[in-house]
């Protein structure tokens, strides 16, 4: 019962301490409550329009006919591109897009109509940014489907010109009626399928940030206090850092209110989760962070080393989640050792729950994979603290005596 009683004592005074360390220190404030918010609310103005839309392209119309013009308008109709401008030839297309006026050109060769009139394929022409791939893919959606709806139309007046009736020849043209539909994230937008998963990496990345800046800064003024203090670490090293843990909870508790209801609500992300499923993941996930925050504290002995370290390693982190680019297309042993970060896991549980609505005995092993996460890194910060507390009064020792 006694020890029970220290135990409290030992994670409320490390509570305590740690906090108060989280608000002296100006430089840690900044990354843990401004910019875990700041950052997911720029990034989602910034995706805000979620779809391209009035691409500028040319169209160079070398045929003069109206079904030229006809295709022309078409395109100029759909709502990924805008016809900015019909230059006279493709030089002048070119130029044009040299300048950055357009980001497409359309060419519709000469004869255009009269190999249609005649029965003969006509060609179109078009010229893609793929310097840019959503652009690119804009572009050419835009492209094949007014030239795939103005294909069927003439289609179907060559069936009714044989004798079809308007119905017939509909039929005639398409045979197969295909339905499409885009599930649980409809309108293809860019912000709703990469900001999810981006907010859980400015999450895992600031606090990380931010409870190395605090270590580093107690390491720099070399005095007992990030070890807290040495002789209650040899005690009880599982209370203090049970208490530097619920310190940096306790913030990100209010954060992920902010970043993960607030900012949802706002920009309007897919939402079809539970909200106690959710929660599920996210203590297990914030939890693994900051023990193994607490624990990578301890490799800086300057705050200014934690900072350069861990920017650098955001946008590594960023690729290897799968976010950015397929889990399936990385390489094996990178994405396995990508599991050193609790949103490799996160990431994919997270947006199965949110995004698709499915249950959380779905992504049972993502959870079981962060909750044994969470103990490992749990244990390896208590080791890492234990150390540091022995070297530390070793040192202390050696002092007093030759004093």
């Amino acid at each position: 019962m006694n020890n029970i009683r220290t135990g409290l004592r030992i994670t409320a005074t490390s509570y305590k301490n740690e906090l108060k360390e989280i608000l002296s220190d100006k430089g840690a404030l900044l990354i843990l409550f401004f910019a875990v918010i700041a950052y997911p609310i720029v990034y989602s103005i910034g995706y805000k329009n979620n779809v391209l839309s009035d691409i500028p392209i040319a169209v160079v119309d070398l045929d003069h006919t109206q079904g030229s013009r006809v295709l022309s308008r078409m395109i100029n109709n759909t709502k990924q591109v805008d016809v900015h401008s019909k230059p006279n030839n493709l030089n002048e297309a070119e130029q044009l897009f040299w300048d950055g006026k357009i980001n497409g050109i359309v060419l519709i060769p000469s004869n255009f109509e009269k190999n249609l009139l005649k029965g003969e394929q006509a060609d179109l022409d078009v010229y893609c940014d793929a310097g840019y791939f959503l652009i690119y893919k804009e572009t050419l959606n835009a492209a094949l489907k007014a030239s795939g709806t103005f294909s069927a139309g003439v289609e179907i007046k060559r069936y009714m010109a044989s004798g079809s009736s308007f119905n017939q020849a509909i039929e005639q043209q398409h045979p197969l009626n295909s339905q499409f539909f885009s599930l649980y994230n409809p309108s293809g937008a860019y912000g709703s399928f990469v900001m999810p998963g981006m907010i859980l990496i400015i999450i895992q990345q600031t606090l990380l940030i931010g409870i190395g800046m605090i270590g580093g800064a107690g390491r720099q003024k070399n005095n007992s206090q990030f070890v807290a203090p040495g002789v209650m670490v040899r005690k009880g090293v599982f209370s203090v850092i049970m208490g530097k843990g619920f310190a940096y909870f306790t913030i990100y508790i209010v954060n992920i209110i902010v970043t993960l209801i607030w900012i949802y609500s706002w920009f309007g992300f897919p939402n079809k989760g539970n909200l106690f499923h959710v929660l599920m993941l996210i203590i297990p996930f914030l939890f693994s962070v900051i023990f193994l925050g607490l624990t990578i504290s301890l490799l800086f002995k300057k705050r200014e080393y934690s900072i350069i370290f861990l920017v650098f390693l955001s946008p590594i982190v960023l690729f290897l989640t799968g976010l950015s680019w397929p889990s399936t297309s990385i390489p094996k042993v990178l994405y396995q050792i990508a599991h050193v970060f609790p949103t490799t896991s996160m990431i994919p549980a997270y947006t199965r729950i949110r995004t698709m609505g499915v249950d959380i005995s779905n992504v049972k092993f993502e959870l079981f994979f962060l909750i044994g996460q969470m103990i490992v890194y749990y244990l390896l910060a208590c080791l890492s603290f234990k150390y540091l507390a022995k070297k530390h009064s070793i040192k202390s020792n050696k002092k007093t005596v030759i004093i």
